[in-house]
């Protein structure tokens, strides 16, 4: 077990668990983060997580002790409840535990304390989203793209963790609209950016009600409109860098009910569906510097047919004008 204090006296403790005196664990949790008993915080994690085997319905107290823990708490703590072991840390907090204790902790803090397994490295990438550049990190190849920024990247939009709540802001996207007529009669053509696509949002498609759909055409804007089957729509281009964030965050959400994955698995996720656009998935791990150029060579767009935003919405177009292919990708989960 993890708690290597578990067999000290703690009487209140043991008598609130005994009751399942869910509002008095609550209440407790604030009292050891104010005081910062993280050994206390620790054993109440423990003990309310052991006591679901007895029936009693403790999993909020034992989970929001644990949230607590990756947030405010020491390294050796934090490195406690990114603990792989035993299958169960993290599956009901706000985010994901990598995400959360990546908020506030640096990775000259944690990496010692972490054994270097796939949280260990999620952790990693986390802190290279929030712009910390790692000393010859030595991390297991879970996510294959570079545990540093580059320079075509943009700013990610990242969560904010707070003691009781989170917020995930959505990037900023240009909107200078103009309107399109939409052709009909274009040739559909069958890539990898459609699977790419569902990947980055199967939170969305398989715990929610999202849907993901995308279709490639020989052709420009026009064309691949009018194969989606819209009658009017408009459009905004967009910094090959804000797409890029935007593909981030729907890929760093759950969407509607799904489990949020974190700012590492979206950036991973978009750099997918970057290197589907560009047909250079055989050859992963790419070149960096060969998908940035790939990347900026697209014309990238936002687009909508006049409808209102409702709920989590990814709506991209892309242009290979020496292609002359086009792709419109639409992803969509309604609260």
């Amino acid at each position: 077990m993890s708690d290597t204090q578990r067999h000290e006296p703690d009487r209140r403790l043991d008598d609130l668990v005994h009751a399942a005196d869910l509002d008095g664990l609550v209440r407790m949790i604030d009292d050891r983060c104010g005081a910062g008993d993280w050994p206390g915080l620790l054993r109440l994690r423990d003990r309310a997580r052991a006591a679901v085997a007895t029936g009693r319905q403790l999993w909020p107290a034992a989970t929001l002790a644990e949230y607590r823990l990756a947030l405010l708490a020491p390294p050796h703590f934090v490195a406690v409840v990114l603990d792989e072991s035993d299958g169960m840390s993290g599956r009901f907090t706000l985010g994901p535990l990598s995400e959360v204790a990546a908020q506030d902790h640096s990775w000259a803090e944690l990496g010692p304390e972490l054994s270097l397994g796939p949280r260990a490295a999620f952790v990693a990438h986390e802190r290279v989203v929030r712009g910390e550049l790692l000393v010859e990190p030595d991390l297991p190849a879970v996510l294959d793209i570079p545990a540093e920024l580059q320079g075509w990247e943009p700013a990610y939009a990242v969560a904010t963790y707070s003691e009781n709540g989170a917020e995930f802001p959505s990037p900023d996207l240009a909107d200078d609209w103009s309107e399109v007529d939409p052709v009909d009669g274009a040739e559909v053509l069958d890539d990898d950016v459609e699977l790419a696509v569902q990947q980055l949002v199967e939170p969305w498609l398989t715990s929610s009600n999202g849907r993901a759909e995308v279709v490639c055409v020989a052709g420009g804007i026009e064309e691949v409109l009018g194969a989606v089957g819209v009658r009017r729509a408009r459009v905004a281009p967009l910094e090959p860098a804000d797409a890029i964030a935007w593909l981030a965050w729907a890929g760093a959400s759950g969407g509607a009910h799904g489990r949020r994955r974190g700012a590492a698995s979206g950036r991973f996720g978009a750099w997918w569906v970057l290197g589907a656009l560009a047909d250079v998935l055989d050859d992963w791990p790419v070149d960096p510097d060969e998908l940035g150029r790939l990347a900026n060579e697209l014309d990238w767009y936002r687009w909508d047919a006049f409808e209102p935003t409702v709920g989590w919405t990814l709506q991209l177009a892309v242009e290979d004008d020496e292609e002359s292919v086009a792709w419109a990708i639409t992803a969509a989960d309604a609260t």
